[in-house]
C-alpha cells in the first residue's frame, strides 16, 4: 500500500509533463464603444449631439465610424484638389491649358475619358475596401447588413506606402484621433470652398489674392 501512494505521488508532477494542456485563450480585443472610441478629446469629448453615437451598438458604430474617416479622407483630397487645381490652371500640359475658372467647373471641362478612369479607379478602391472590411454578403444575417469584419478596425484598409502607422495600441489611437480631427476639419473647408464658389462663381485663390 505504501509503495502504491509513493508512486502515485511521483507520478504526479511527472504527468504535467506529458498533459496536453490547451493553450489560454487569447483576451477578447476590446469593445468598440463611446468610451474609448478614437477621435473623442477633451474638454467635449465625443461630440454627438443628436446622439447617434449613444443610441447605436457596436456594430453601427463601426460603420458609422468607417464612413466618417472615409469622408474625412476624400475631403482631405479634395481641399488640396481645390487649391492645387486653380494653382496650375492654364500651367499644365495634361489638359492643354483648356481648365479654366473656379474649381467646380473643371469637372465639367475634361475629356469624357477621364471621367472613365476617374470611375475606374474608384469602383477598384471602393471593392477593394469592401473586401478587407465587411462580411461576405452570402455570410451576412439578414437583419444585420453591411456588417463589418470582427477584427477590423474602421479605416484601416492596409494602405500605408510610407510605414507611418506605429504598432503600439497607444500612439496608433493617437494617430486615428488626429487624421480624424485633419478628416473633420477638412469637410468643412471642403464645404465652405464649394458653398463659396457657388455664391459668386469666383475660385478660391482669387479669393485669396483679393483679400
Amino acid at each position: 500500500m505504501k509503495t502504491v501512494a509513493a508512486l502515485t505521488l511521483l507520478a504526479a508532477p511527472a504527468a504535467a509533463f506529458f498533459t496536453n494542456k490547451k493553450p489560454a485563450p487569447k483576451p477578447a480585443a476590446p469593445a468598440f464603444t463611446v468610451d474609448n472610441i478614437p477621435g473623442a478629446l477633451p474638454p467635449v469629448g465625443l461630440f454627438d449631439p443628436l446622439g447617434f453615437a449613444a443610441k447605436a451598438d457596436e456594430a453601427t458604430l463601426k460603420r458609422y465610424r468607417e464612413a466618417e474617416v472615409t469622408h474625412g479622407r476624400v475631403a482631405m483630397l479634395a481641399t488640396v484638389g481645390f487649391l492645387v487645381g486653380e494653382a496650375v490652371e492654364s500651367k499644365t500640359f495634361l489638359f492643354n491649358g483648356e481648365i479654366t475658372g473656379p474649381a467646380i467647373t473643371h469637372l465639367a471641362q475634361v475629356n469624357p475619358t477621364l471621367w472613365l478612369i476617374l470611375g475606374i479607379g474608384i469602383a477598384r478602391a471602393e471593392l477593394d475596401r469592401a473586401d478587407i472590411g465587411w462580411v461576405e454578403p452570402k455570410n451576412t444575417p439578414v437583419a444585420k447588413p453591411g456588417l463589418l469584419r470582427e477584427g477590423y478596425i474602421p479605416g484601416n484598409i492596409g494602405f500605408d506606402p510610407l510605414g507611418l502607422k506605429p504598432e503600439d495600441p497607444e500612439e496608433f489611437a493617437l494617430m486615428q484621433t488626429k487624421e480624424l480631427q485633419n478628416g473633420r476639419l477638412a469637410m468643412l473647408g471642403a464645404a465652405g470652398f464649394l458653398a463659396q464658389e457657388l455664391v459668386d462663381g469666383k475660385g478660391i485663390l482669387e479669393h485669396l489674392s483679393s483679400a
